[in-house]
C-alpha cells in the first residue's frame, strides 16, 4: 500500500477541490496540542523524524488515484488531478526530545493548499501519539528517580509498529534498554529481558528452570521468582546462583503481588545468601504512579520494567491535538468555534531561561534572551539536514528536563501554564477576529 494512501478521505475530496478551482496558493496549517492530559506538567515532542520522510516520500500514483476514485466511487478521470501530487512545501517544528508546552506549535506546514490538506491525519497520527507515549515514558524515568526503566510493551502495543515506535520512545527519553529484539537492533539499543511463566512451569522444578536458563543466556540471568511462590522462588534462585557463581549483573524478577513487600523479602533472602550484587527488578502493571508510590516506600528495587500502561499511554491514549490552517494566500485566519479559537498566522516560539516560552508572529524579534524552539526542517519539499539521531533527541530532552520546574517534574503536578503570547500575536488576533466577524454580519 502506497503512503500516500494514508489520509482522510475528506482530505482528499479537499484536495480535488482545491485543485478544481485552482486554490493553490501557499497555506500555513499550524499543529498543536490545545491542553495537555490531566495531571501532566509537561509533554515530550516526538515523530517528527517519520512524519519528515512520509512528506519527503509522497507522490500520489496512478495506483493511488484508482484506489481514491473507487473510495469515492467516482470515475478515474474525475480523480485524476490527483496524480502526481507531491509535497513541494516548508516545514518548521520542534525537534524530537525537546519538552514542550500547550498551545506551541509542534510542527508548521507552508505548502501550495491542497499539498498542505492532503497530508494532515499522517502528521496528526505521527507526532500525536508518539508525543503521548514520549511524555508517558518520561514521567516514569522521572518517577524512578534514576533508578533504571526499561521497555517490555512489545505484547501489548496497538501492534507491532507501535512497539517499535515505544521502544524508540522510551530509548529517547532515558530509558535503559529494551525487550523488543528488533527494536533493539534497529536503534541500537540494549536487549533486556528474562523469561516466561510458562517457561518455568514447562520444567515443573524452579531450580531446573533456572540452570537450564542460565545454561542457555550467555550473559547474567535474571530469574523469574513468582510462578508458584515468590518467598520460595527467591530462595531458589539464590541457591541456584550460588551454586553457578553468579552474582554481577544478575537479577530476581517480580512481577505480581505487593510488589514493595516482596522486594523487601527478596532482598533480605539475597542478602543473607551473600548476594548483596544480586538486584531486584519489578514489573507487572507498572507506570510512573506504581513507581512513584514504590520509590516513595523505600521499596529496594533496582530496576523497573514497565509494558501495557505504558506502551498505550494507557491514562491519556490520545492528545487534544488539532493541525488548523492559520494563513492562506497572504492573510492570516483563524477558527472562531466555541472551545476551539486559533490564533492565526505562521509562529515561532522563543524559549528563556527555565522554559519560560512566549508565542509569536514568526516574522517577531525574538525577546532577549531567548531562542527559537520551532526551526525549518524542510524546504521544497526537501529535508535541510540529515534526520535527526536518536542520541540527539535524548540530548535534547536531557538539556531541557534540566531546566523544568519543581513542580511540572511532579508526577501529580498541576498543569504549568500555556506560553504567553505575544503582543503583536494577541493583537493580530483580536484584528482578524474583528474582520471575520463584520464579513459574518455583512453577510447575514
Amino acid at each position: 500500500m502506497s503512503d500516500a494512501l494514508v489520509t482522510d478521505l475528506y482530505e482528499v475530496t479537499m484536495a480535488l477541490s482545491y485543485l478544481r478551482e485552482s486554490m493553490t496558493a501557499p497555506a500555513t496549517f499550524s499543529l498543536f496540542v490545545r491542553k495537555p492530559p490531566p495531571g501532566r506538567g509537561f509533554l515530550v515532542a516526538a515523530g517528527l523524524e517519520p512524519a519528515l520522510d512520509h512528506l519527503t516520500e509522497f507522490r500520489v500514483d496512478q495506483a493511488d488515484v484508482a484506489a481514491f476514485a473507487e473510495a469515492l466511487d467516482r470515475p478515474y478521470a474525475e480523480v485524476e488531478p490527483l496524480l502526481d501530487l507531491r509535497f513541494t512545501g516548508e516545514v518548521r517544528a520542534v525537534p524530537e526530545g525537546r519538552i514542550v508546552l500547550p498551545g506551541e506549535p509542534l510542527l508548521e506546514v507552508t505548502a501550495p493548499l491542497p499539498e498542505a490538506q492532503f497530508v494532515e491525519s499522517y502528521l496528526l497520527n505521527h507526532v500525536c501519539h508518539q508525543s503521548a507515549v514520549a511524555s508517558k515514558a518520561a514521567r516514569c524515568v522521572l518517577a524512578a528517580a534514576g533508578r533504571p526503566v526499561v521497555d517490555f510493551s512489545l505484547r501489548r502495543t496497538h501492534g507491532v509498529p507501535a512497539g517499535m515506535q515505544a521502544a524508540r520512545l522510551g530509548a529517547m527519553v532515558g530509558f535503559a534498554g529494551t525487550s523488543n529484539v528488533a527494536a533493539a537492533h534497529a536503534y541500537g539499543l540494549r536487549a533486556v529481558g528474562t523469561m516466561a511463566h510458562s517457561y518455568v512451569e514447562a520444567f515443573g522444578d524452579e531450580a531446573a528452570a533456572f540452570r537450564a536458563f542460565a545454561r542457555a543466556h550467555p550473559g547474567p540471568v535474571t530469574f523469574l521468582v513468582d510462578t508458584y511462590d515468590t518467598a520460595g522462588g527467591v530462595a531458589v534462585a539464590a541457591r541456584v546462583l550460588r551454586e553457578l557463581g553468579l552474582q554481577e549483573g544478575c537479577a530476581v524478577r517480580l512481577d505480581s503481588g505487593d510488589l514493595g513487600a516482596l522486594a523487601v523479602t527478596a532482598r533480605r533472602i539475597l542478602d543473607r545468601a551473600g548476594l548483596t550484587g544480586v538486584r531486584i527488578t519489578a514489573s507487572g502493571g507498572l507506570d510512573e504512579y506504581a513507581i512513584e508510590r514504590l520509590v516513595e516506600s523505600g521499596a529496594p528495587i533496582d530496576v523497573f520494567a514497565v509494558g501495557t500502561l505504558v506502551g498505550v499511554s494507557a491514562d491519556a491514549p490520545y492528545l487534544d491535538a488539532a493541525y488548523k490552517l492559520v494563513a492562506y494566500d497572504g492573510r492570516p485566519m483563524m477558527k472562531l468555534s466555541t472551545g476551539k479559537v486559533t490564533a492565526p498566522g505562521a509562529k515561532q516560539v522563543h524559549r528563556g531561561p527555565g522554559l519560560v516560552d512566549t508565542i509569536a508572529l514568526l516574522a517577531e524579534p525574538a525577546p532577549p534572551g531567548t531562542a527559537p524552539l520551532p526551526r525549518t526542517v524542510m524546504t521544497d519539499g526537501k529535508r535541510t539536514s540529515p534526520p535527526g539521531t536518536l542520541s540527539e533527541a535524548r540530548a535534547a530532552f536531557e538539556a531541557d528536563l534540566a531546566q523544568l520546574p519543581p513542580t511540572a517534574r511532579r508526577i501529580r503536578s498541576p498543569q504549568m501554564p500555556a506560553a504567553a503570547p505575544s503582543e503583536r500575536l494577541a493583537l493580530l488576533t483580536a484584528d482578524v477576529r474583528r474582520q471575520i466577524e463584520e464579513r459574518m454580519r455583512a453577510s447575514q
